[in-house]
């Protein structure tokens, strides 16, 4: 390998800025965590910020963009199977090895990762930089978000144990309707009106997000750390932890390439399938889980999802490297012709 694309490969696979915010924030909790009357005050800006997030989301989705892919159900139906079906069965599946280096409560936030929807702009960015079906990508990352709103806190309360601290099946789809689908749907609604503005400041408005997810990020951390978390949590775990994440999303990619072979997708089809059905949504997940888990077990349960973010990057990066070199090596030999 060249210089050049060694050089390519490591700004592909190194922590970017909004990975680098998240370790200050937890760092920041660690040692000066919000408490008492401060601690109320955070977790209702940080209601608000999640509002707006789901707000936002609804307003930049166009309904153009998702109806440009909507036709291809197979990929979409093998995508959502990878998402909601393989990924908990894997989850389950592991529960006798997780456990045996894991603690319960992190082995919960394995759990909750594996119901949580696909992301949207990674899986579609890195279907993008491998050449796949990026209308598809399109379709299927925004559909499995959308559908994560229902079926997410379903999964959670099918796979995490019953004496976990979450809500009721039930409770748990109220609050996530009343909390992030509504606003979805306003922004969705509104569309017409402010859509021309919010593609005009994504760049701005991406920070929204970002802001979300810190204010979360920090007032869980905040509470765990009050409870002795970084007392409960060894260097030994935390690697244990990065090898489980591993072996769940190797498991997901080497399984979903296969049943896209199998089942005679083209290749761009199957890039698409492997990039948007091996992701878990950050962005969806650290709001779904303040409103799912109680504030108790918050930092346990999404720092398996934060850790599994930053190693689905780095190793779909990889992949994506991989599969746009064949495509290159094979429209080469017609370019000559």
């Amino acid at each position: 390998m060249s210089s050049t694309a060694s050089a390519s490969l490591l700004s592909k696979i190194k922590p970017d800025n909004f990975t680098l915010a998240l370790l200050v924030t937890v760092a920041l909790a660690s040692f000066l965590p919000c408490t008492g009357q401060t601690a109320v005050v955070f977790g209702n800006i940080t209601t608000v910020a999640i509002g707006a997030l789901f707000f936002l989301h609804g307003a930049k989705l166009s309904k153009e963009a998702v109806m440009a892919g909507v036709l291809h159900w197979r990929l979409h139906l093998l995508v959502l199977a990878s998402t909601f079906v393989l990924f908990p069965l894997i989850g389950l599946a592991m529960r006798p090895l997780a456990l045996t280096f894991l603690t319960p409560e992190l082995y919960m936030g394995i759990l909750f990762l594996c119901a949580l929807p696909s992301t949207v702009q990674s899986s579609i960015a890195m279907t993008a930089m491998a050449r796949g079906n990026v209308p598809a990508a399109i379709c299927s990352a925004s559909a499995s978000n959308f559908i994560g709103i229902f079926i997410a806190p379903i999964l959670v309360g099918l796979l995490v144990a019953k004496g976990a601290e979450s809500k009721s099946s039930l409770d748990a789809v109220l609050s996530i309707v009343m909390q992030l689908l509504l606003p979805f749907l306003a922004g969705q609604f509104l569309r017409r009106w402010i859509g021309r503005w919010v593609d005009r400041h994504k760049a701005v408005l991406k920070y929204v997000d970002q802001g979300s997810i810190l204010l979360v990020v920090y007032t869980a951390f905040s509470e765990a750390v009050g409870e002795g978390l970084w007392h409960t949590l060894s260097v030994e775990t935390l690697i244990a932890l990065a090898l489980v994440n591993i072996l769940l999303l190797a498991l997901v990619l080497v399984i979903s390439t296969w049943a896209s072979r199998r089942l005679g997708f083209s290749k761009e089809d199957e890039i698409t399938i492997v990039f948007c059905g091996s992701k878990k949504s950050l962005a969806s997940g650290v709001p779904m889980a303040k409103v799912l888990f109680s504030t108790r077990s918050l930092g346990m349960v999404i720092l398996p999802l934060m850790l599994f973010h930053q190693i689905q990057l780095m190793i779909c990066a990889v992949i994506a490297q991989r599969y746009a070199r064949r495509t290159d090596a094979a429209e080469a030999p017609a370019r000559i012709s």
